[in-house]
Order: C-alpha cells, then structure tokens, then sequence
C-alpha cells in the first residue's frame, strides 16, 4: 500500500491546495485501469498520470534551464544543452523521485506491484515529471520552479558540460545517422583485488576499434565511446 502523501508534501517542501492533483500525479494507469473497470461514465485518463507527464516535462526542462542559465550566463549554448540534457535525463529524474522517496507514494497495479514497478527507473521519472505538473497547476510556475530548484540543488553545484557527455549514446546516434549498425561492446580485461578493480573495454563498429579502461564497465565503455568519437573526428579528446 502507499504511504500517505502528506509525507510526499514533507519531502518536497511543498503543500498542496488541491490535494487530487498530488493524489493523479501518483496514480499510474495500471491501478486507474484495474481499479475503474466498468465505472459508468468514467474517463480513465482523468484519474491516471500519463498526461500530467506530458505538461511535467516541459516544466521540468524549463526550470531546469532557467537556473542553468542563472548559474552559468558566460557558458555557451552547446554546453548550457548538454548540462540540461543530462539534468532531465530518465535517469536523474528517477534518482530525485528515489532522492524524495516517490516510490512507496505511488499507486500501481497488482501486476506493476509484483514486477517492481515502484522501483522502475522510467516509471519513477514519469512520476516525478507528474509530480512536477501537479505543482505547477496547483500553485503556478514560480512554486514548480522552487520546488525543482530544491531538489536539483546538487546537481545544479556540481553539473559541467564535459561531465555531461553521454559518450555512448552520442557514437550509437552518430553511427545511426549514417545508416551504420550501433558499436559492440566486449569486456576484455578485469584485473586488481574487488575493491580496486580496473576494467578494459573494446567498442567495435564497422570502421574500427577502440579501447578504453575504467573503474566500472561502464565508465571503461563511455572511455572506449570517447575515443572511437575521436577517430571519427566528432569530437577532440583534447578536450577531455
């Protein structure tokens, strides 16, 4: 069962007047569907939070960028959009909603419950970009900003466009665009004791290969993404 989100208001310092948008904003449709079958004259999508997502987003990227562009007035445009990017990514979305707790709020249905849906990655980002909206209608733009601004507050000390780079996914689009098939990641090499260990990854793509090496698989892999975006001269590693 969910908690009460009265400690969902405690969590985002925030109040509502309207409490049935909070109570929407945390209703996925797998419970409106399951618990709304055969109500007579009853619209499903005006009980779940689908379509708060939708304005969620938009509010979402707009605070976002707002205070980057506060934080940051000398930072070019190209910088100031991948910081936003990795700002309203899924996954730091899904990190504030855990950050906040969203999880034990949210109402799923019996089939979400049973496959952890409270700790799906997409479906907490969808939530808190619900979350967001319903802010935003209960008490204006300037009260969803707030609230963004409390809960970014970290990551907007701490963000910087080269920390921003998704290597990986800047080569699989850059391939994709020329109608070339995704690089293939291969785990060459681990070595050192658990608590230390360095990793070696290959990326393989039509044209070549790279490799990178990290403390994880997944920053060796974004090392060997970096690279190969070298070799294919999108971008300098003299800047990195």
């Amino acid at each position: 069962m969910p908690q009460p989100l009265s400690g969902l208001e405690k969590n985002i310092g925030y109040t509502f007047a309207n409490h049935r948008l909070l109570e929407r904003a945390m209703t996925h449709r797998s419970w409106a569907f399951e618990n709304t079958e055969g109500a007579t004259g009853l619209n499903v999508r005006t009980i779940e939070n689908e379509t708060l997502e939708f304005v969620g987003d938009s509010v979402v990227g707009l605070a976002v960028a707002e205070e980057l562009f506060r934080q940051n007035e000398t930072v070019s445009e190209g910088d100031l959009t991948l910081m936003k990017h990795r700002l309203v990514s899924t996954e730091t979305l899904a990190n504030r909603a855990r950050d906040i707790e969203l999880g034990s709020f949210l109402r799923v249905g019996i089939g979400e419950e049973k496959t952890g849906g409270r700790r799906k990655q997409a479906l907490l980002a969808n939530a808190f970009e619900a979350l967001i909206a319903a802010v935003f209608f209960d008490g204006g733009y300037v009260a969803a900003r707030t609230v963004v601004k409390r809960l970014f507050a970290e990551e907007f000390r701490s963000v910087t466009a080269e920390a921003s780079v998704d290597y990986k996914t800047l080569l699989q689009e850059t391939l994709q665009a020329d109608k070339r098939p995704a690089p293939v990641y291969n785990l060459l090499n681990s070595e050192g004791p658990s608590h230390k260990r360095v990793f070696t990854v290959e990326a393989d793509w039509h044209e070549g290969k790279t490799t990178g090496t990290g403390t994880s698989i997944k920053a060796a892999e974004m090392e060997a993404a970096s690279k190969a975006l070298d070799k294919l001269g999108i971008i300098s590693n003299q800047k990195r």
